[in-house]
Parts: structure tokens; C-alpha cells; sequence
């Protein structure tokens, strides 16, 4: 049933939400131990030897970083020490540090994906489903986002739930913190439609705050605060996400087996891609992605992380020991805290719950931006959010583990201004060697010259073993699926498998230093006071013209070509030596169009390049998901489609109305604070003659204010048109 005809009838009224069953949600003080009511600080989960898994991950880390260090420095200071030499050494100790443990936690990785592990905590792949035993409510926060494609989601999880025939274990809420009045009432009229046609009066809520207070994490706090206790688990969605039924049913199970367990993260693979960019970030995360999550799975045992969706968490736990306060200071470094999954996940663990990642299993899925820009404003936003955690990392009581977590977060941003302080000073060492004569002999007599300090044959040992470090990840992956001949087959076979790990390491070497510089601007920023706000994301692959990407990318190519002619001003060689980055920061504008474009990144799914398993044979869960999304395209086509305004879709569905009005908050009692929206924009409706002029005078939030109004909800229907 389409969005059309699901409301044309009037249908029997339910609650849109369940009896509230209250479950207190105390704010944490960083700044002192929590009660961990008796628990072990070493969780039963934790898996035998998990100190050696460290100790070998960690400390072969450090050893390789000491290898580098000594090299680098006989590069550098063989002959004597220099400023500049320390410097650029220090910068490659911590850059060095970075790239070693990526690569002993991906040979960790490989060894396990070999040994087909991933798993723990007794889940099975191949077993019959579990029953389950308690309720989970699956949750889908959503903001500003297309209701219709949100649900596209959702209805696939809830259609593989009920294949499992474990529908009845779960609940569905959409949590909506939607400022738009135009998507509010858009929510309100798909969620009745997706009741309806699921009949799943009972089983599937919907609830929009008014005020969005603190964001995404702020909506679920409010949700366990007024239904977490009649749930033992919750599954925490992104608007773009599908998690196929079976994969949920295995992981709440493995919950309820294991009462110490706080969270079960899935692995998210990326799907749905169309630009280049985004089948590049796809298929680098269906590739690369598992041996690198079977890595850090191994070694993290149960302090692991939390990406903030896609994951089981234990709602007790969540309620207990995750109620997050607001840091002290001014934005962007001071208020409600952005990246809140990571800290969510620390203090659970700080609370003796244990925290878990199952790689093993497939069936999670998620959507990726679709260019470069989009990643850009995103990453704005979670570069903000992980900078927030130096505030946080030396909290009271975390695990090591998880202040390495924040650490590496942090990292991930800070090491782009790294890098382009190493490449600034390695070009003052140049301009050192070319313009400072080098004295051979000076004033003390000996047989053997005083050479220049750089070593040219050294530093290009040292860039090899730098550069084999770092690309040895995909290395371990393509070995990697060489053994699985099933994925092998799906990505096109070995030959197109090959080309496409060359085309993604040759475009993404390419996008790297705009990147840098990308990271970079937003961490000066952030230092500077900005904030980044927080705005709905980009899922479209629409069309973006050449003068806007000119426009945003122009800045690139002026500095790559000021570098490049610094570089060939000082010497060719360093010229030379420089040229990959100079390419890329040239090349920024037809990059950035290039990578956005939908045309090439299916020319080369037509050539079977940078192609995915789930490309090649849809999984059940995604066949669900992509006849849900036909359904939407084709309602979105039809001549009478619901209007997507507001005040035009209550005015003309009698039934959205009513129920729109049935799911009203409680009237404003005296005393309680007065909304300057609302009372402006009521009499603004009382003045106004007809719809059109009312329209023309409402602001966003006052029309957001009257729609939350029983009085507001009848002077609109009351308009003349």
C-alpha cells in the first residue's frame, strides 16, 4: 500500500506511543569514580591472553616506530644535529607511531580473517536462530531527513524481523528531532502509512521533540527516560541504515547470554553508492574494512567502541552509565558533546560493563556521502566532536583502552595539520641544504669532509619502508580475499580485483593532500572558536555544476601550484619528490568533479570495477530495502501525490489531521516558559487572510511553534485558501 491510498480511508485510532515505563538516566561526573554495583573491573567476556594480543599489536607498533626513528635520524642528524632535523623527527616519531599500529593491528586482522574469527561471545553464523527470551526496541533517530526514504530502512528491518519469527521480541520507534515543520508533518503521515501497511499498530511508535536538546544523544537519553525500562536492549539505527533480521536476532541473543555486556557493535558496510567517490569509500570498506575491524576486534576484546549505530546496546547499562554532561567552557570545545558515541561506549566500560565488536557477521549496512564536499561538512562536525574528547580523556576511572580510543580519534584529525608541518619543514631542510654552503673541512684539520647532513639514498629507504607500511593494509586484504574464492568471484575476479585496488590507491593518493588540507582548515577553525552547528546529511548523488566545485576548490590549486613553484625554485629533485602531492593539489577542481560524478562511477560498475559482493548478488535484507525504495520512487511519481507542505497536507487529509492533532504535547501550564514563536505566529494566523499570506509571513520556527499548538492546529485548517 503506497503513501497515497494508505491514509485515503479512516482507519481505527492507536497510540503512537506505548504506556511511558520510566528508567532514570543520572548525568556523570567525569571527575569522579561511578558505581559500578559490585562488577568485575575484567569482565568474564574478556577474551584468554588478550594482555599478548597488546602486547604484540602495541609493542610491535613501538618497535616499528623505533626502527623509523633511527633511520629517519640517520637521514636527518647522522653528521650532526640540526633545528630543523629534530623537528622533522619528532613529526615522524608521531606520524610514524600513527601508520605502525594501522599496520599491526591489519596484520592482526589478517590472521584472524584467515582463521575466519570475528565472532565471540558464542554467536554462530550458521546455527539455527536463537529464541529470545526479553523485548528490543530498534530506534531510528532522525533530523530534517526524507521521512519516505528513512523508512525505506526501516520497513526492510522490520520485513526481515518478521521473516526470522522474531517479530514479536521487537519494537520500532522513529525518534524524531525534526525542526522542519514540512518533514514533521511528512514523518507523521509516512510513519501512518508504514503502520498500516505492516499492520503494526502497537509495535511501531513514533515521537517528535519539540526542542532538539542536545542533539542525537539528547534524543535517546529523553527515550530512555521514558520508555528504557520496559526494554532490556536497544538497536541504535542511522537514518541510512538496514540491518538484516537474522544478524539482530543473533546479537540480541548473544545480550541476553551475557549480562555483563553492555554494547555489541556490528560492522557497517557501505552500500548504495553511485558517484565515484562514493563506490570508492564502498568498496575500500568491503575490502580493506573487515581485515581492519578483525583487528582492532582482536585486540580491543571488551573495551571496543562504539560508532554511534548499528549496534545492540544493554538499555540498563546505557541508562546507568552513559548519561552525558556538558563540558564546561564556551563552543566549540565547551557544551553538549558531539562525538558522543565514544564516550558513551568509555564510560559504560568505566562502569565494569564490557564493550564488544563482531566483525564476523555480515548483514549491517550504511550509506556514504556522495563527494568529497559532503564528507568535508560532515567530518567538520565529528572533527569538532573528536576534539571535544581532549576535555574527556583524562576523565576519572577510564580504561587505558578507552582513552587510547579517544586518543586515536583525536589523532585522526590532528595528524593532517601533521603532516603538512612535516612536508612545510622538510622543504626548509631543502631550502637549508640549497642556500646554506655546506664547509667540507671548516676550521679543524682532518682527513674527512664535513658532508651536507641530508642522506638522499637513506631518505629514499626510508620513504620506501614509509610507503610499504602504509599501503601494506590493502596488500594484507587482496591476499586476504584471495582465499575466499566466493568474494574473490563477487569483486569481479582477481584481474578486476587488482585494477580497482590500483584505481582506488591511485585516486585516493590523489584526493589525499586536498584532504589534509581539508582536515586541516577545520582544525584551525575549531581552534579558532567556530562551530560547526549540526545539519541534516547529504544522501543525494545530485548533480553538482563545475563553477560551484570551482568555487569550493580553488584555494587547493593555488596552493599547489605556489608549492610546486617553491619546490622547483629550490631544486628538481625535490620537485620530484613532491609530485604526488602536487598533483593532487592541481588536479583539486577536476578531482572534486570527477569523484562526484554519477556518470563515471557507473561506467565503471559497467566495467566491473570497484565492484562489491552485495553488487553482485543482492542479500535478502538489501532486496527488501531496494523494492521498498521502487515503491517510493514510483509514489514520488505520481501526478497525486501528497502535498509536501505542511499546512496544504493537514488542510487536505482529514485523518493526518486528527492524528497529527491526537499526538499534540501537553498544553503550556501557567508558569512554564513562554514560546515568542508560538505567540507570534499565532497572531500572525489570526491576522492572516488566507494560507498563501499566512505562508508568507511565518518564519520556520513559528510555523514549527503553531503546528505544535491545538489553537495553531485550528486557525490553519480555519484559513481561507
Amino acid at each position: 500500500m503506497d503513501a497515497v491510498s494508505s491514509l485515503s480511508r479512516k482507519f481505527a485510532p492507536f497510540d503512537v506511543l506505548p504506556a511511558e515505563s520510566p528508567l532514570a538516566m543520572p548525568t556523570q561526573n567525569l571527575r569522579q569514580r561511578p558505581e559500578t554495583f559490585g562488577r568485575d573491573r575484567h569482565p568474564p567476556t574478556t577474551p584468554a591472553f588478550l594482555w599478548l594480543r597488546r602486547l604484540l599489536v602495541i609493542g610491535g607498533a613501538v618497535l616499528l616506530t623505533g626502527w623509523g626513528a633511527f633511520e629517519m635520524n640517520r637521514v636527518l642528524n647522522s653528521m650532526g644535529v640540526s633545528t630543523l632535523g629534530i623537528i622533522v623527527l619528532a613529526l615522524f616519531i608521531i606520524l610514524g607511531a600513527w601508520i605502525s599500529l594501522s599496520f599491526t593491528s591489519s596484520l592482526a586482522g589478517f590472521v584472524s580473517v584467515l582463521r575466519h574469527g570475528g565472532l565471540g561471545l558464542g554467536i554462530s553464523r550458521d546455527t539455527p536462530l536463537p529464541a529470545l527470551m526479553s523485548r528490543t526496541a530498534v530506534l531510528m533517530p532522525t533530523y530534517n531527513e526524507d521521512p519516505d526514504r528513512v523508512l525505506v530502512g526501516l520497513r526492510a528491518i522490520h520485513d526481515s524481523l518478521a521473516a526470522t519469527g522474531r517479530i514479536d521480541a521487537f519494537d520500532f520507534f522513529m525518534l524524531s528531532d525534526t525542526t522542519d515543520p514540512d518533514v514533521w508533518v511528512r514523518e507523521e503521515r509516512a510513519y501512518l502509512s508504514f503502520v498500516e501497511a505492516v499492520n503494526g499498530q502497537g509495535r511501531i511508535f513514533y515521537r517528535r521533540r519539540p526542542k532538539n536538546i542536545d542533539r542525537k544523544s539528547g534524543n535517546l537519553e529523553e527515550w530512555v527516560k521514558r520508555f528504557g525500562g520496559a526494554y532490556q536492549q536497544m538497536l541504535t539505527l542511522d537514518a541510512d541504515s538496514v540491518m538484516d533480521g537474522g544478524l539482530i536476532v543473533r546479537t540480541v541473543s548473544a545480550m541476553e547470554r551475557h549480562e555483563n555486556v553492555a554494547l555489541i557493535q556490528t560492522l557497517p558496510v557501505i552500500i548504495g553508492g553511485k558517484t565515484l567517490f562514493a563506490r570508492m569509500q564502498q568498496f575500500a570498506g568491503r575490502v580493506y574494512g573487515p581485515l581492519i575491524a578483525h583487528g582492532i576486534a582482536w585486540w580491543h576484546g571488551s573495551e571496543g567502541n562504539y560508532w554511534g549505530h548499528n549496534a545492540v546496546i544493554r538499555t540498563r547499562a546505557f541508562a546507568e552509565q552513559a548519561g552525558l554532561p556538558h563540558l564546561p567552557g564556551r563552543k566549540p570545545f565547551g557544551g553538549g558533546i558531539l562525538s558522543h558515541d565514544f564516550v558513551e561506549a568509555a564510560l559504560m566500560r568505566r562502569g565494569g560493563w564490557a564493550i564488544h565488536m563482531i566483525p564476523g557477521l555480515f548483514g549491517s549496512y550504511e550509506e556514504s556521502p556522495p563527494s568529497l564536499t559532503d564528507v568535508a561538512i560532515r567530518d567538520r562536525r565529528w572533527c569538532q566532536g573528536n576534539l571535544q574528547h581532549g576535555k574527556i580523556v583524562l576523565s576519572r576511572g577510564l580504561h587505558w583502552v578507552s582513552r587510547m580510543h579517544m586518543m586515536v580519534g583525536i589523532g585522526a584529525y590532528i595528524t593532517s595539520p601533521l603532516w603538512l608541518l612535516f612536508l612545510m619543514f622538510g622543504i626548509l631542510i631543502s631550502l637549508q641544504a640549497h642556500f646554506d654552503r655546506p664547509e667540507y673541512f671548516g676550521d679543524t684539520k682532518t682527513l674527512y669532509p664535513h658532508w651536507p647532513q641530508v642522506d638522499p639514498v637513506q631518505a629514499k629507504y626510508v620513504f620506501i619502508g614509509t610507503m610499504a607500511v602504509l599501503l601494506a593494509p590493502k596488500g594484507l586484504a587482496l591476499i586476504a580475499t584471495l582465499f575466499d574464492r566466493a568474494m574473490l568471484r563477487s569483486c569481479g575476479g582477481f584481474l578486476r580485483l587488482v585494477a580497482s585496488i590500483a584505481l582506488e590507491t591511485l585516486i585516493g593518493g590523489l584526493i589525499a593532500p586536498i584532504a589534509m588540507l581539508i582536515h586541516t582548515s577545520g582544525v584551525i577553525s575549531i581552534l579558532r572558536g567556530r562551530d560547526s552547528g549540526w545539519n541534516a546529511q547529504n544522501r543525494d548523488d545530485g548533480r553538482v555544476s563545475l563553477k560551484e566545485i570551482a568555487h569550493g576548490y580553488w584555494i587547493y590549486t593555488a596552493f599547489g601550484l605556489v608549492l610546486a613553484a617553491a619546490a622547483w625554485s629550490v631544486s628538481f629533485s625535490l620537485f620530484l619528490w613532491m609530485t604526488p602531492v602536487l598533483i593532487g593539489l592541481a588536479l583539486a577542481i577536476p578531482l572534486a568533479a570527477m569523484t562526484a560524478s554519477r556518470d563515471v562511477g557507473l561506467w565503471l560498475k559497467s566495467w566491473g570495477l570497484l565492484l562489491i559482493p552485495e553488487e553482485t548478488a543482492l542479500p535478502p535484507i538489501l532486496q527488501l530495502a531496494t523494492e521498498n525504495d521502487l515503491r517510493r520512487t514510483q509514489t514520488e511519481a505520481m501526478p497525486n501525490r501528497p502535498p509536501a507542505e505542511a499546512f496544504a497536507a493537514l488542510r487536505s487529509n482529514a485523518d493526518l489531521a486528527t492524528e497529527h492533532r491526537r499526538a499534540l504535547p501537553a498544553p503550556r501550564q501557567p508558569g512554564s516558559t513562554i514560546d515568542p514563536n508560538l505567540l507570534v505566529g499565532l497572531l500572525k494566523l489570526r491576522e492572516a487572510g488566507s494560507v498563501a499570506e499566512a505562508l508568507g509571513t511565518l518564519t520556520r520556527q513559528e510555523k514549527a511553534a503553531v503546528l505544535c499548538s491545538a489553537e495553531g492546529l485550528d486557525l490553519v485548517l480555519g484559513l481561507p485558501f
